[in-house]
This record gives structure tokens, C-alpha cells and sequence, in this order.
């Protein structure tokens, strides 16, 4: 018996060091995937593993943050410090992510807390605390439904940037080209004789 007690000390111990080396990100695209995670946050040190999480309310079980575990505390301490000191942008998104320290609760695979106990019980329509439950129950629908629409705006805003910085790439590159055509062609030195104007280099 004292030897599994120590097992699951030893365990939620090794889970706790864990915590304080991942830090909480939000605040991004959920078109950003796990690659994306690791190798942006890998400018800051070695990522030790990205695990998303994800809004199982929505059909798409779109991302709503990410768990990014770095290989210790110091660094996972100055990747929240950078990202709060100096904003961070990935995949081009008009808005840079947010970081914060990781908690235990966000965790799936979190082992159980030797020294917490839990009690539960089920509440039926004759429990005083029933119509609490009951709203309580109706508030977190209403809220996936507003989550839902506030995503579905956020995609569709990020569409038309995405366009928008496409449309502009492609224009700075029609002219970069037509710039590169005229001094291939000669025209520049011509234009430059007509006008008197020095192009050369010395």
C-alpha cells in the first residue's frame, strides 16, 4: 500500500515539473497546426511536445489553444515574457497569440492529485440545486452556440486578409518584374540619357 502511495506521489510530481516547463497558448488561427506550434515556438528553445486543444462543441473541433511543452521552466518562463513583451504573429494572422502559464486543469492525461478527494453526486428535478444545474447546463449551450458563430467570423475575416496579402504579394511582384524587365532591356539606360540622370554604379 505504501509503495503504490509513493507511486502516485513520485507520479503527480513528475506531472507538476511538467506543468511548470508548457505554457498555455491562444489567440491563434485554427487553420495553425501542431507543426506550425513547434517550429514557431522553436525559435525560443527546444519544444519538447505540442498537444491542441480543441472545442469539442464545435462540428469542426476547431483548436481554441495549444499546450506547448518546452524542456524546462526557465525557458517555458521566457517564452510567456517574450510573447507578453513583443507581439508574436503566426501564419501571416493579423493578431499576435497569447501565452500564459500552463495549469494543471488543462491537462487530459493529468494523473490523479494523491491529496484532493472528490465527491459527486447526481441531482435529480427535486433537489434544490436542480434548477441551478439546469442553467448552468443551458448557459454553457448558449455559449458553444455563440463561440460557433464568433469562429465562424473570425475564419471568414482571416479569408479576406489571406486574399488581401495574396493580392498585394502578387502586385509587389508584377512590378519588382517589370522593373527587372526594363534594366534587362536596356530602357533604363536609355531613360536615364534622355533625362541625365546617373544610374551607374561607381
Amino acid at each position: 500500500m505504501g509503495t503504490s502511495s509513493e507511486t502516485f506521489k513520485k507520479e503527480y510530481a513528475d506531472f507538476e515539473a511538467k506543468v511548470k516547463r508548457t505554457v498555455f497558448v491562444d489567440n491563434f488561427s485554427p487553420q495553425v497546426t501542431k507543426e506550425v506550434l513547434k517550429t514557431a515556438f522553436g525559435q525560443f528553445g527546444t519544444v519538447l511536445s505540442v498537444e491542441v486543444i480543441t472545442n469539442y462543441f464545435e462540428e469542426n473541433n476547431n483548436a481554441v489553444g495549444a499546450l506547448v511543452e518546452m524542456e524546462s521552466a526557465k525557458q517555458a518562463k521566457g517564452v510567456i515574457e517574450d510573447i507578453r513583451n513583443h507581439p508574436f504573429m503566426m501564419s501571416g494572422m493579423p493578431r499576435p497569440v497569447r501565452g500564459q502559464e500552463a495549469k494543471p486543469e488543462m491537462f487530459d492525461d493529468r494523473p490523479h492529485d494523491p491529496t484532493r478527494k472528490i465527491d459527486f453526486k447526481w441531482v435529480g428535478p427535486e433537489d434544490e440545486d436542480f434548477e441551478v444545474a439546469q442553467k448552468m447546463k443551458d448557459l454553457v449551450k448558449r455559449h458553444a452556440v455563440e463561440a460557433s458563430l464568433l469562429l465562424k467570423f473570425q475564419m471568414e475575416e482571416e479569408e479576406k486578409l489571406a486574399k488581401q496579402q495574396s493580392e498585394m504579394l502578387n502586385a509587389n511582384y508584377k512590378k519588382y518584374e517589370s522593373i527587372e524587365n526594363i534594366m534587362q532591356e536596356g530602357a533604363l539606360n536609355r531613360l536615364a540619357r534622355h533625362y541625365k540622370v546617373n544610374v551607374s554604379d561607381d
